[in-house]
């Protein structure tokens, strides 16, 4: 079954150096379906080892399975506009609507 067009929670605002958590879900797709977060329009890294992470400078954990997109200790450079996409490889993917984060 191909995933239905996901719901997406992104916060609003944030405060620098807190703990957020976005969210996407949707419950139709089958098999389960895998998320893939974007910011501005460009797919965000998935985290693979600590190394790698550091160098690029990565404070967030996206979970595929999940859909949830962690970071640590926000800054100002996570202001932006995320949207994230449901695939399960059946039919289309499914983004959910684009929402801004103020940091």
């Amino acid at each position: 079954v191909a995933p239905t067009t996901p719901v997406c929670e992104v916060p609003s605002s944030a405060m620098t150096g807190t703990v957020v958590e976005l969210s996407c879900k949707e419950t139709e797709g089958s098999p389960p379906s895998e998320y893939q977060w974007y910011k501005n329009g460009v797919p965000l890294l998935e985290k693979t080892g600590t190394g790698s992470a550091r160098a690029a400078n990565i404070t967030y954990t996206m979970n595929k399975k999940s859909g949830t997109l962690l970071f640590n200790t926000v800054t100002k450079n996570d202001t932006g506009e995320y949207y994230c996409e449901a695939s399960n490889g059946i039919g289309l993917s499914q983004k959910c609507s684009v929402k801004r984060m103020q940091v």
